[in-house]
This record gives C-alpha cells, structure tokens and sequence, in this order.
C-alpha cells in the first residue's frame, strides 16, 4: 500500500473488535511515525498509549465524568468559533453522523448516546493521548497534527483501525491518574484504535470532502 492507496481508503473507525493489537505492531507504529516531519526539528510531541485493563480503568472514569455532566477543563482553548462553510460542514458531518445512527436532530437523548461514544472510545482496545508542554504554542500544535496523521497512515497500512478524537482532552485527570504523560505537558486530541469489526454499523458512516478547487488555488 503507498501513500496516495492509504488516504483514499482510510475513514473514522467507530466500532472494533475485543482483540488487542500486539505491543510490537502498536510500537512499529509509532517507531515508524516518529519520524514525521517537525518545525526546526523540535519534535515537541508525546505519545501516551493505554491499553488492557488501564484501558478500561480510564474508559470507565471519563464515562462517568461524562454521565455527570462535569464541565471540561482542557489545559489548551478548544477551537475557534466557526463561521460559513466550515459551520456547514461541521452541521453536516453531526447530522450525517446521527442519520446513519437513526438518531433524529431533535432527539437530544439519542445524540447524547452518540456523544458518549467519544468516552467509551467507540470499544478500542487501546488509546493513544498526544502532548505538548504548555509552554509551546501554535507551530508546537501544527506539528502534533502531523504527527498524528502520520500515525494514522502508518495504522491504516498495518490494517488497524483509528479515530482522532478532540474530545479526550477534555477530561485530564483522569488521563494524568492512569496514562504516563509528562507532568509539564497539555493534552490536544486523543487516538482510539484496533482491528475494526467490519459487521458494526458504526462503520458505515463516511464523510465526503470538498472538491479541489474549493480548496486550493494554483498560479503560473
């Protein structure tokens, strides 16, 4: 599989199979994406994996935090206000999301459900918490995304499944209680992963992206 194969056929995967990935192929992934480009080279990333019974230990705490209601507390702002089509685009992924779910717009119980998924990491048997310390700031933060694209390829090619999750920075302390994360370091985003189960309907849902002349422009 090259590159170009690997983004063609790569989508969220929300629903896995009780099988770990063996500790070998989880650490030629990242041995392999660590590797991944960064600004000057400062490389200012760490990657937390969390697997077997911490795994559950941590699905459970942030599951509960979420049933309460507790408030998020991200040591990093979330993102920036959106506005026009990336409004509409951010609409239609959730709603597109619920329609394969036969979740309703109105149905406000139904899309919580859906939104606990996050908490219980869709079933994956591993986690992965991506870091930076608090001291850096938006370069830091572009090269985690590389990063974490990078790692994402590398899973696809090695026939894992994965899905990038925003919301695993929202409840940290747990996270600190269990993973092994660098005291002086803020989370961005989380990565849920494992072998996919093909028969979840989950999986079903897919994602269209915009043309390429919405997107970028070409001069001569």
């Amino acid at each position: 599989m090259n590159v170009s194969e690997a983004l063609q056929t790569r989508y969220s995967v929300r629903g896995y199979l009780d099988e770990p990935v063996p500790d070998t192929v989880i650490r030629e992934v990242f041995d392999t994406a660590r590797l991944a480009a960064s600004n000057t080279n400062t490389q200012p990333w760490h990657v937390a994996v969390v697997s077997g019974d911490a795994c559950d230990r941590l699905r459970d705490e942030l599951c509960a935090l979420f049933d309460a209601g507790a408030e998020q507390d991200r040591g990093f702002p979330g993102g920036a206000r959106l506005e026009g089509v990336y409004l509409d685009r951010q609409r239609a992924c959730g709603f597109g999301y619920y329609a394969t779910m036969g979740v309703e717009r109105k149905d406000m119980e139904g899309r919580a459900r859906i939104a606990r998924k996050n908490f219980e990491l869709f079933g994956a048997p591993h986690v992965a918490f991506f870091s930076m310390p608090r001291t850096c700031g938006y370069p830091q933060a572009v090269d985690l995304g590389i990063l974490l694209q990078t790692v994402m390829l590398v899973m696809v090619e090695k026939g894992i499944g994965c899905i990038a999750q925003g919301s695993l920075a929202g409840y940290p302390g747990p996270v600190r209680e269990i993973a092994d994360l660098p005291e002086e370091n803020e989370i961005l985003f989380g990565l849920s992963f494992g072998y996919e189960d093909t028969e979840a309907h989950i999986n079903t849902v897919r994602m269209d992206r915009a043309a390429l002349d919405e997107i970028a422009t070409f001069t001569s």
